[in-house]
């Protein structure tokens, strides 16, 4: 029925239904979690096991494949060699090949999620005055709210990014914008301040697929070469939409009309209308998840079991899934140099942008008598700060395709070098442009300089370890996104009494210090980046061509 070709590739004597290559383990180009042995690779009756029944057979300290083979009246025994399956060049089917209409109806859903989940975090804290005084608590209370957001943020794309790579991404996108929009339903109706922190932890956790899985999906669909525009926009979407939403949350907190809860329903109407549309406009991207219902139904057709695809070998069995899922982003971030470097000074970056969305309102309410419209509108300059970043994108994909060759993922660099140099100063302008016979448009000028550096991280830092990590990259996101939304969380707890502490001009001047401590990240990873990669069992390699 087989024959094998001398470069491994298994040829099928009949016509395959379901047209697709099948190769032997040696030939086989998906990779899986390195941590995996051979010993541990998912049985033939592992393979179409049902998790909830893997579950029972585990607490009744059952042997699932024992059971199986009962009820199937065989006798156990070792497997075949696997026969795994692969796409065709050119598959319609392989996400890598979607038309372009396709890969950008997927991505602009994607992206809308990241702008909306980027806005619901500042939007609330515009709120907060009205807020306080209908739920009768404190400035720190409602503060929390805000850090709860982050929090979820946090601590849920450890478990989701590993097992969207292992079920799909669609699903995934589904259950979360359901969620998301529940929430602010939530906080609309809440009577007291817990309900509004539980509420804005769960619409977080929800949240944060609009964050970090979007990277991931942008990888799915688009070779490394086409990523820089869907990547720019989706950092667009991430960071400047944080300044967009506030521009009108503030108008609204001021009607008497509307009030703070009204930012919530009108959160509540338009992610609503967009959980409507992902069942409708978006696809399946993960080619190993499409690759898995193919080998399922040549199973089924066939009644060989030795049909499977590569990640089958990591996902089938429930122990192996559970562990590999769970702890595979900390393990990248506790053992990749590239990630854990990156990560900590991206994560500082995006602490700072919540130092100013927390700090904004009282400097230019105390300084230049702002009110609360006006304040709304001075966040529009972390939209103008992103926009120029989008600019010097423009040049830096102009630069990768021009040293990608030679420099490999590192080519990813160019610009955010002289971005980090951008964000320390503006942190430094920031600090001694607040005073009150300084004109308000220098603190401004500085935000906007702050954010140009933040977009301009927060991009390198996806499009990088997208291109360093493949298949793999929503792990090694997901264990960044830990970091940054870990300072996003705590930055804003200790902010009001800091300026207190030390005053506007000496507490920006702090952090303004640690972010020139940390700018010589992008040049050493630059400078070191291909041979920590070499040395690395989950990047990709030096000399692995990107398409």
């Amino acid at each position: 029925m087989f024959s094998r070709s001398p470069s491994g590739e298994v040829t099928l004597a009949e016509t395959d239904a379901d047209h697709v290559r099948v190769v032997s383990e040696d030939a086989v180009s998906d990779r899986i979690d390195p941590r995996i042995s051979p010993a541990e690779r998912a049985s033939e009756d592992d393979l179409d096991s049902p998790y909830l029944r893997q579950l029972s057979d585990y607490v009744h300290h059952r042997d699932h494949t024992a059971v199986a083979d009962v009820e199937h009246g065989k006798p156990k025994k070792e497997n075949d060699s696997p026969l795994y399956v692969e796409f065709e060049k050119g598959d319609p089917r392989d996400p890598m090949n979607f038309t372009k209409r396709r890969k950008w109806m997927i991505a602009g859903c994607a992206i809308l999620f990241t702008a909306l989940s980027a806005a619901n975090a500042s939007t609330y804290n515009m709120g907060v005055p009205q807020m306080i005084v209908d739920l009768n608590c404190t400035q720190f209370q409602a503060t929390i709210g805000l850090s709860m957001y982050t929090l979820g943020f946090a601590i849920t794309p450890l478990v989701t990014a590993s097992f969207s790579e292992e079920f799909g991404r669609q699903p995934l996108y589904i259950v979360s914008s359901i969620g998301f929009t529940l929430m602010h339903l939530i906080i609309a109706l809440a009577n007291n301040i817990h309900t509004v922190q539980i509420a804005r932890f769960l619409s977080g956790a929800f949240g944060s697929t609009g964050s970090t899985m979007v990277g991931g999906s942008i990888a799915d669909i688009f070779p490394p070469h086409e990523r820089g525009l869907p990547m720019a926009i989706f950092s667009l979407a991430a960071v400047g939409c944080t300044g967009l939403g506030p521009v009108a949350a503030g108008w609204i907190e001021m009607n008497r009309h509307l009030g703070w809860r009204w930012i919530q329903w009108l959160h509540l109407i338009v992610t609503a209308v967009f959980a409507a549309s992902i069942p409708l406009l978006m696809k399946e991207t993960r080619s190993a998840v499409v690759l898995t219902r193919i080998a399922k139904r040549m199973r089924k057709r066939t009644g060989d079991h030795r049909y499977r695809a590569r990640v089958e070998d990591e996902r089938a069995s429930l122990r192996t899934l559970i562990w590999i899922s769970c702890t595979r982003p900390m393990y990248l971030m506790l053992t990749e140099p590239v990630v854990a470097s990156f990560s900590i000074w991206a994560g500082f970056a995006w602490g700072i942008l919540y130092v100013l969305i927390e700090s904004i309102g009282p400097i230019f309410k105390t300084l230049h008598h702002f009110n609360n419209g006006e304040v709304g509108v001075v966040f529009v300059t972390f939209f103008i700060g992103s926009s120029l970043g989008c600019v010097a994108q423009y040049y830096q994909e102009k630069l990768y395709q021009k040293y990608q060759p030679v420099r490999g993922p590192e080519a990813r660099l160019y610009m955010v070098m002289p971005a980090g140099i951008v964000f320390t100063a503006g942190l430094f302008i920031y600090a001694w442009c607040s005073f009150a016979d300084v004109p308000w448009i220098s603190l401004c000028i500085a935000i906007v300089l702050v954010e140009f550096g933040s977009f301009t991280i927060y991009l390198a830092v996806f499009t990088y370890l997208a291109d360093c990590y493949g298949t793999f990259a929503s792990s090694a996101l997901a264990g960044q996104s830990l970091s940054r939304n870990l300072f996003g969380m705590a930055f804003p707890l200790f902010t009001t009494q800091m300026y207190a502490a030390l005053t506007y001009h000496w507490a920006n001047t702090l952090f303004g210090l640690l972010a020139l401590v940390m700018s010589p990240v992008p040049f050493l990873l630059f400078w070191k980046g291909p041979a920590l990669r070499a040395r690395s069992r989950f990047a990709v390699s030096n000399t692995q061509k990107q398409s």
